[in-house]
Order: C-alpha cells, then structure tokens, then sequence
C-alpha cells in the first residue's frame, strides 16, 4: 500500500499544480511555459523555512504560498507587457534563470540540493504514508473549491473576457493588466503550495527537479485533459500522471510519449478529454 500512497501523493501534487497553471493559461489565456519555476520556489521557500529557520510545516506551507505569490507578481510585472509568443519565451526564460539561481547560489544548496527536509507532525505523531496522502487530498479539494470559486466570481468572468478579446473587454472598462496579474500571482500560488508538498514529502530537493521538462509536462497536462476547466485539469494531470507508472519500460521515453499525446490532441481534438466527452453527450442527446 506504501507504493499506492506514494503514486496517489505525488499525482494530486501535480493535479494542484497544474489546477494554477489554469489559471494563468485557461482562465486568462496567458502562455506559460515556466510553471515548475513557481512550484520550485515554494519548494526551495518551504525547505529553508523548515531546515534553517525550523519552522513547523503548518508554518512553512502559508508562507511557502505567500513567497511564491509575491514572487509571482514581481515576475509577473515585465511580463504583462508580452503576449503570446513572446510571453510563452518569456517564462520560459524565468523558468531557466530560477533553476540557475537554486543550482548555482550556495544559499539553495547548490548542486547538493537540500536535504533532511521533515515531515509535518501533529504532537508527536508524524504524518507519513495514507496521513501525509489524506492531507494532500484535503488541500486539493480546497484547491479545486478556490479554483470553482474564482471561476464563478466576477474576477474570473472578466479573466474570460480578457482571454476571448482583450480589445473588447478593454472597451467594456475591464483592466487587462490587473486581471493578467491577479490570474498569475494566484497560479503562482498554487505551484507554491505544491512545491510545499513536494519538499515536505520527498525530504530532499534539488534544482533538477523543477527543470524546464516538468513545465512542459504540466503544460502537456492541462492541454491533454482540457484547457479552461478544472475537471480537465485534474483528468490531464490523473492520466498522464499515472502513465509513467503503467509503462515503467519505456518510461525514459516519458517527454516523447507526451510531446506525442499533445500533437494529436490538438490535431483531433484541440478541447481536450473534456471536449471528447462534451461531444459524446450531444450526440447521446
């Protein structure tokens, strides 16, 4: 059971994640090809709160999300003034220079990572195996409740709005800047608060591990699963999570298998899981 825990664990990690990346490409259709960036610093932030500061991980897991957001709206300023393309090799960029700075500032580590990162206790009692699971799980219901809450608020209408024709929502007194910005920092967040989780129940890190390739996968997720809503985006990050364990012989080849499943999605159904099963429904009707 300790290997079914450890899969379910880190695939609701992923499935938080990618609910942020929703956010900032499905809600407000801003490309971003640097996610895992924001999930590291919420990561790195968690560690050093817990290993330098000693903090308790009820401590470390609000302020990882903190960090992450405010790092989120400092890096999301320059690139409100880019779209598209341009945006896309923008984070793509912040993505590269955050994981430089954990590899190569001796503050994070280094080449070494951080080790020996603890467990969350409730007294004495640790939270491992199906506990640590049963926290994750709660944490993502909230995640998916905060995500359905925004997306029915008037934030997330004007988001849409921003997000089928800026001009036109511009026109109709809807402030493009201040909704791109509130959609990144709240994605950004939300890969803080999975980094959180990933640290904490991993015990080490390194800078290897939020690399470009994990935003690609995270990006492959939401586009597999549906991009715009959230049962796509936990469907994507379920399904393509799990993959990996189904087809451990040819798991090297993981980044293919997926660059692969995104071409044809997006040739025959560019809605994702969630379009096919839309479609299905007329046709049943």
């Amino acid at each position: 059971m300790g290997y079914v825990f450890t899969v379910l664990t880190m695939l609701l990690i992923s499935a938080i994640s990618v609910l942020g990346l929703n956010v900032i490409l499905g809600y407000a259709g801003q490309i971003s090809l640097g996610h895992a960036a924001f999930m590291g610093i919420g990561a790195y932030a968690s560690a050093l709160l817990a290993t330098k500061a000693h903090l308790p991980f009820w401590l470390c897991l609000p302020l990882a999300i903190l960090i992450s957001g405010a790092i989120g709206f400092l890096l999301g300023l320059p690139s409100l003034r880019v779209k598209d393309d341009f945006l896309a090799i923008t984070t793509i960029g912040i993505n590269f220079i955050v994981q430089a700075i954990f590899l190569y500032v001796p503050f994070f580590g280094g080449a070494l990572g951080i080790g020996g990162i603890p467990r969350p206790k409730i007294g004495n009692f640790i939270l491992r195996g199906e506990y640590y699971f049963a926290l994750v799980l709660v944490l993502f219901v909230i995640s998916i409740l905060i995500s359905l809450r925004f997306h029915r608020s008037w934030a997330g209408l004007a988001s849409e709005a921003m997000r089928e024709d800026e001009i036109a929502a511009s026109v109709i007194g809807i402030n493009p800047k201040r909704f791109k910005l509130m959609a990144f920092v709240l994605g950004s967040a939300y890969a803080g608060m999975a980094g959180s989780l990933y640290a904490h129940f991993m015990g080490f890190i390194s800078s290897e591990d939020f690399g470009f390739p994990l935003s690609v996968t995270f990006l492959s997720m939401l586009v597999f699963g549906g991009v715009g809503t959230v049962r796509g985006s936990v469907l994507g990050a379920f399904i393509l999570g799990a993959l990996p364990e189904f087809l451990r012989p040819v798991a090297e080849y993981r980044l293919l298998l997926y660059s692969v499943l995104l071409l044809l999605m997006l040739r025959f159904c560019p809605q994702g899981l969630v379009g096919i099963f839309r479609l299905k429904n007329r046709r049943l009707l």
